[in-house]
């Protein structure tokens, strides 16, 4: 019986299942549908999207990172870092505006969006089966009771699908392309170019030099994307400002101001420092130790073992976005203790138990410590941003703006500390840099001598 009810079903048919996001679960609007796909869709999902990498490559600037070959959400949460410490360093007011849509991806129009492609050269047979992955959809939602009856989809792109994020890509692309955000005056002078906007996908954040350049940029962004079908979700849109500010309106609406934003699963705070990041990223890796428990107490793993275990499943916790991270001297500090209350906890001693560090280093033998496992990525990165020709990530970690400095020592900078550990000057880096095997060998030699400030 329910292989013939499977058989009636239509072709173009699709199974939602719903995941709670953060707020309260008793709202409908707090869960995302994500489709669970077949493994032959899914095969030639992969084909889709190999073919249309090529077209996506060309049409979308490098203010756009989103699910790119070559770039990540890194990418973007250092522009903003790095523009940041510039407008500190030359006193300059940036004004940043994190735009968040309502239901982005599911207010897609599909006939916008294959006029959208046809515009950008995709070819018609691409196109076209596109159109007939979408055409006649239906779909069901799977919940804890059983599934829903079917209903027809009329818009949007599936959650889930490896596609989806491509399409979703081109489609805010031609909404810039209508604002002519590029040809805009209004935004952050860097080095003789001008940057008014990054994107990761939906993820969008607009920036200016003044209240009113920004206040133009929003509402161009406002228009255009309704003209789309795409809505401004001005209760989770944020505005910043490197100066503090009281209040903020868009079109008679109120807009928070805030201090410090989650940009891309990182704290970005209005005087630019990283410190509350990294207090924030060791606070989160404290509450995942206990999720090991079982495997710290168990006498049937290897201690080996267990460093491991720790390193890949707690480290990345701390280390996501540390790139772009300028550490200073308390910041090591809290770091390498954070280390070795992890070792202890490994080896089950209270802190009441008098052993030096030295001996728990000794007994766990961890080798490369977790603040040069840091410095290790940030050296990597400048390499790898090094070796670009032409980048927006080169500008905004190289460019000046225009400016003064104030008078006295200034703060320390991402920059800074590349030249300090490395002890070379800038130009003699470029040249290193271009050698990768030379670099890789530096970068090698530099974490290894690292010694821990607890030691």
């Amino acid at each position: 019986m329910a292989s013939n009810v499977e058989q009636e079903q239509p072709l173009e048919c699709g199974k939602y299942i719903p995941i709670p996001k953060k707020g309260n679960a008793k709202e409908c609007s707090n869960f995302r549908t994500v489709a669970r796909i077949s493994h032959a869709s899914k095969v030639m999902l992969k084909i889709l999207q190999g073919r249309l990498q090529q077209y996506m490559e060309r049409e979308l600037p490098e203010v756009q990172a989103g699910f790119r070959k070559g770039r990540g959400m890194r990418d973007q949460i250092a522009n903003i870092r790095w523009i940041m410490e510039e407008a500190r360093e030359f006193q300059k007011n940036i004004y940043f505006c994190f735009i968040d849509y309502s239901k982005a991806f599911d207010c897609v129009d599909h006939n916008k969006l294959w006029h959208v492609l046809g515009g950008m050269g995709i070819p018609s047979h691409v196109v076209c089966l596109l159109i007939n992955l979408y055409k006649d959809q239906v779909a069901t939602v799977r919940t804890n009771h059983g599934k829903t009856d079917w209903f027809k989809i009329g818009k949007g792109v599936q959650q889930g699908c490896m596609l989806s994020h491509s399409l979703f890509n081109l489609y805010t692309e031609h909404i810039m392309r209508h604002e002519e955000l590029e040809e805009s005056k209004a935004g952050v002078k860097i080095a003789g170019r001008n940057i008014n906007n990054v994107r990761y996908a939906d993820d969008t954040t607009l920036m200016a030099e003044s209240e009113e350049e920004l206040r133009s940029l929003i509402t161009k962004v406002k228009e255009e994307s309704a003209k789309a079908g795409l809505q401004l979700n001005v209760k989770k849109t944020k505005i910043m400002v490197t100066t503090p500010i009281d209040n903020w309106q868009i079109e008679g609406e109120n807009v928070e101001a805030v201090t410090d934003f989650i940009f891309l699963g990182t704290k970005i705070t209005a005087d630019a420092d990283c410190s509350q990041e990294i207090r924030r990223r060791l606070l989160l890796g404290r509450r995942a130790m206990p999720n090991l428990d079982k495997i710290v107490k168990s006498r049937d793993i290897t201690l080996a073992t267990k460093v491991h275990i720790v390193k890949a499943m707690v480290f990345p916790i701390v280390t996501y976005g540390c790139e772009s991270w300028t550490i200073r001297k308390a910041e090591r500090r809290k770091i390498d203790a954070f280390e070795l209350w992890c070792w202890r906890k490994i080896l089950s001693l209270p802190w009441s138990a008098r052993r030096f560090n030295q001996s728990i280093l000794q007994e766990i033998m961890p080798g490369c410590s977790l603040e040069g496992r840091i410095l290790q990525a940030k050296l990597k990165y400048f390499g790898h941003i090094m070796r670009r020709q032409e980048s927006l990530e080169k500008i905004t970690m190289l460019g000046k703006m225009e400016g003064k400095r104030k008078r006295g020592r200034s703060r320390a900078r991402w920059m800074d500390g590349i030249l300090e550990v490395t002890g070379m000057t800038l130009k003699r880096l470029g040249l290193v840099t271009a050698d990768r095997e030379l670099w890789r060998g530096l970068v090698h030699e530099v974490t290894k001598t690292r010694r821990r400030l607890n030691d």
